[in-house]
């Protein structure tokens, strides 16, 4: 690690979350949580102008090639620092046609191009590659609820990997195999993990912190001209690829298809190769129903089928409680007190609330393959493979 490189690492994990808490605490006491434009204006300043001088530095040093983990760290602190840039409306997609800040913008590009992704901060920066130092992992701020919602996205991520691996595995070794069975078990464990902690973050975060405090951290941005969404908590391959090897989704639907186009560039490039791969497979529902006719009565065929249906339906579920438990009480409730014009920009991913709602509507249904009369889903081949157990 360069001596520069690591200045801005130093800054990002102190200064720069003193002053976003200290905003953050003084927005929150606000009676109108959601006009920052007017407070903490030399606070404000001192987080722009010790950035910048941090990365102009960097910007003349380039990419040090010192291995992906550095540049892509590198890329993650950057990215942060635009992010609070944007949170603390020191810039504003919608009323630039480009970005203001012009040095990060250029390391920004720089790292991005070198590296095969965003040149903004993802999911992965704060979570798979967040190194703690001390004990302490990197944020924004030092608000709990902060360090809650990173820390059960990171655990919930990790348990979606262990089950995509399972999986993966029992794409191998075939759908008739002894060993299938305890790997469709070992995803669906897996996925109940999930599902814990998913419910333990809808129990323990606080909705009005959350809203205010945490999520305006994860809203698109631009570098250069380009504006890029924000960073979204399914950036990662193995949620894609579950979709794909379970056989709940396909890569050539339209609506599913263009998901992917949108998240490629935000996940790193092992998980790009993953999910470009797992869009080659037939998946496992597929292979299942290619034995339905022929050898629906054998003993292994029962036994793996009904785990492989266990494992879909808490695949939905997860999608599902997603839906109507986190996105409900983090986002659409409180999201109903805001005024017209802020409404417009809630969204990490651009498109307003109902545009959002609608597709994520899209996908839990996908996911469930709940039957739809507008959309083709999974519904009657899943019905049809169990019809065939007994």
């Amino acid at each position: 690690m360069s001596a520069f490189v690591k200045a801005f690492d130093d800054w990002i994990r102190g200064p720069f979350v003193a002053m976003n808490t200290e905003l953050e605490e003084l927005y929150f006491a606000q009676a109108d949580r959601a006009a920052v434009e007017k407070t903490g204006g030399e606070t404000k300043r001192k987080i722009l102008e010790e950035g910048r001088a941090l990365v102009i530095p960097l910007v003349e040093e380039g990419n040090t090639d010192e291995g992906f983990d550095r540049a892509y760290e590198l890329l993650g602190n950057l990215g942060l620092y635009m992010a609070s840039l944007r949170r603390h409306e020191l810039t504003n997609p919608a009323r630039e046609e480009r970005s203001p800040h012009t040095e990060a913008s250029a390391l920004g590009m720089h790292i991005a191009a070198s590296l095969g992704v965003a040149p903004r901060f993802a999911t992965s920066h704060l979570n798979m590659f967040n190194k703690a130092v001390d004990g302490v992992a990197k944020s924004f701020t030092s608000l709990a609820d902060e360090h809650l919602f990173l820390d059960y996205n990171t655990l919930g991520i990790f348990a979606f990997k262990r089950a995509a691996e399972s999986i993966r595995r029992a794409l191998s070794l075939g759908v008739s195999h002894k060993v299938t069975k305890s790997l469709l078990v070992n995803a669906a464990d897996a996925l109940r993990d999930v599902l814990k902690y998913n419910d333990d973050l809808y129990a323990k975060l606080d909705t009005e912190r959350f809203f205010f405090s945490v999520r305006p951290y994860y809203k698109p941005y631009r570098v250069g001209r380009h504006e890029y969404r924000g960073a979204n908590a399914g950036d990662f391959s193995e949620i894609n690829e579950l979709d794909l090897l379970l056989g709940l989704c396909r890569a050539n639907d339209p609506y599913y298809s263009q998901l992917l186009v949108d998240k490629m560039l935000f996940m790193t490039p092992q998980d790009q190769a993953n999910l470009r791969d797992a869009m080659r497979r037939r998946s496992l529902l597929d292979e299942f129903l290619s034995c339905v006719d022929a050898h629906s009565d054998r003993d292994w065929f029962q036994e793996n089928a009904r785990a492989f249906l266990e494992t879909c339906r808490l695949f939905g579920e997860t999608a599902a409680r997603h839906h109507h438990n986190l996105v409900a009480k983090f986002i659409v409730g409180p999201s109903q007190t805001l005024e017209e014009q802020r409404l417009e920009q809630v969204t990490a991913s651009g498109p307003p609330l109902p545009v959002l709602l609608r597709s994520l509507e899209k996908l839990k249904d996908l996911r469930c393959a709940a039957p739809r009369e507008d959309m083709q889903t999974r519904s009657k081949d899943m019905a049809r493979l169990a019809a065939a157990l007994h």
